[in-house]
């Protein structure tokens, strides 16, 4: 399958420093967090990669970086062959944002209080001159309502009358105005109530169905991915650890981090496997540690480990980093 999105060695890292004046009185360096770091993947058109690792490990970041919302530090983000970077600063912007839209996490922060879901909904079909008188414009945004199970009578009203599950539906229509190829969810589902939440994904997964949408979707529910995903990417500290197809990542989970993540999955059908809670905490950003950064976590870390990287590398059919699967030892 052809990969319609590309990603090579992104990164994106942000200054946290103090002000100059503080820096200067206190003797302080500039300091700066390496939110993503040196992130590589491919989308196959239609299908769906998952993102997960804990709060912090630069999922979200991922996810603004591929739509232009952050500039990259270094790395490319192609779609269908095109360097969106470049593209995004020349007169083919709007061409390329009408291809790929996003699905932010808080429905009750990214609806406009102050507009009815008309505008809101329509908003894109104005902008990028998809309805050009207001009949046009009302009948398309009632289909947009109609494909995410709403009413047209709900485009009369404001986001404040509606519950949380029918704000993110009202987002998912206002993204697929624009008819786009690529969706970007940044944890679409986590404001959401358990209930909600499946049919929220039930429509995201019949819209690929119908519209051949590939997605990149963002979550550290590790029960939402193994609903939605066709791939999943393991992230910790800014950098990919696993990328492996969802089944071989669910029943044979090679790295410490990923073992860690599933085993904190509650264990419903009381099987009475051994399980490992994740250890320790998440490292300080601004003083990561040396070698791979989940060596003071891992239980099979040895010398190598605190000091040399292990990078991303094809083994046995997935993706991994990590000496200790390399090596045999684990």
């Amino acid at each position: 399958m052809t990969a319609l999105v590309e990603v090579k060695g992104l990164a994106k890292t942000f200054d946290v420093s103090a002000p100059w004046l503080n820096r200067v009185i206190e003797r302080q360096p500039r300091r700066f967090v390496h939110a993503v770091d040196g992130v590589s993947f491919a989308i196959p058109r239609g299908t769906t990669l998952a993102l997960v690792g804990e709060s912090g490990c630069g999922k979200s970041t991922v996810a603004r970086l591929l739509v232009g919302l952050y500039g990259p530090t270094r790395g490319t983000v192609e779609f269908d062959g095109i360097d969106t970077a470049a593209t995004l600063a020349s007169p083919g912007a709007r061409a390329l944002r009408k291809r790929m839209q996003m699905i932010f996490q808080d429905p009750y922060a990214s609806l406009n209080p102050r507009w009815k879901v008309r505008a809101i909904v329509g908003e894109p079909l104005r902008e990028h001159g998809l309805a050009m008188t207001e009949a046009e414009l009302e009948a398309k945004v009632a289909a947009l309502l109609a494909q995410v199970g709403m009413a047209a009578a709900d485009m009369e009203k404001f986001p404040h009358q509606f519950s949380g599950g029918q704000r993110q539906r009202i987002s998912i229509a206002r993204a697929l105005a624009t008819e786009p190829e690529f969706l970007i969810c940044d944890e679409p589902t986590s404001a959401l109530d358990v209930s909600v939440q499946a049919q929220v994904l039930n429509i995201m997964k019949d819209l690929q169905r119908q519209r051949g949408l590939t997605y990149l979707f963002i979550s550290h529910n590790l029960a939402v991915v193994r609903h939605v995903a066709d791939s999943v990417g393991v992230m910790y500290l800014g950098r990919l650890v696993e990328l492996a197809p969802r089944r071989t990542l669910f029943s044979a989970p090679r790295h410490p981090y990923t073992r860690m993540l599933l085993d904190a999955i509650p264990d419903i059908a009381m099987t009475g496997r051994q399980r490992t809670p994740v250890q320790g905490e998440v490292p300080n950003p601004l003083n990561p540690p040396s070698g791979c950064a989940f060596h003071p976590r891992c239980p099979h870390a040895n010398a190598r480990c605190s000091s040399e990287r292990p990078e991303l590398a094809d083994f046995q059919g997935i993706r991994i980093a990590c000496h200790a699967v390399t090596e045999g030892r684990l």
